[in-house]
């Protein structure tokens, strides 16, 4: 072989090469018709700080294997108050469940645990067998929902909890869900998929299942 046409040769394989790398780095696309929602969530379980409360910077403890679904009602009345409109509620199941979701195509390991989320505000706060009735409904209500980008794309959807009885316009512009401003539009009468609307632009509502 001269040494032109080993070259040429090389050159070609280190393209080859390169294109191949290109193509490992690039990262999965997880969308909703080819991503199912997940049966079981992986819940570090923190230790607790001296108000007997799960403390964000406390030590893992161990990870808690939990139904989606129940992992769901066990959030939820723990981050809105269950007396608030079922509307607010709904769209508050909505939010958790893609959260997790999310949180659950993006495991992480900490101090030797793999997990998806753990049990207090680093995430979600939830407490094992916390679940009531009107936030029962709201997660059945939004069961076969999801709320992704116009091409399927599950992503995170962020929440803060905002200020009482305002629509809180600054979480909008933020693109996170004010939880109280979840309640303000209930009581103006929204719909969940509205209260959604207006905090996440550029989503669409998707059925599965």
């Amino acid at each position: 072989m001269t040494d032109l046409k080993r070259l040429w040769v090389g050159l070609a394989g280190a393209v080859v090469a390169f294109a191949s790398l290109g193509q490992t780095a690039t990262a999965q696309v997880y969308r909703i018709d080819n991503t199912a929602q997940p049966a079981v969530i992986r819940v570090a379980i923190r230790g607790l700080n001296p108000s007997g409360e799960p403390d964000p910077r406390g030590r893992i403890e161990w990870v808690q294997t939990v139904p989606f679904e129940q992992y769901c009602e066990d959030v939820l009345p723990n981050e809105w108050i269950p007396s608030w409109n079922s509307e607010s509620l709904k769209a508050g199941a909505m939010a958790i469940k893609m959260f997790a979701w999310y949180h659950h195509l993006h495991p992480v390991t900490v101090d030797g645990f793999t997990f998806d989320v753990d049990n207090t505000v680093n995430f979600q706060t939830f407490r094992y067998m916390s679940e009531q009735p009107m936030t029962n409904r709201a997660v059945q209500a939004v069961r076969r929902f999801a709320y992704v980008r116009p091409d399927g794309e599950i992503i995170e959807l962020n929440y803060r909890a905002g200020n009482p009885q305002d629509p809180n316009w600054q979480y909008r512009n933020a693109q996170k869900m004010a939880q109280w401003g979840s309640e303000y539009w209930a009581e103006q009468g929204r719909s969940y998929v509205q209260i959604l609307q207006f905090y996440y632009m550029d989503r669409a509502l998707r059925q599965y299942g």
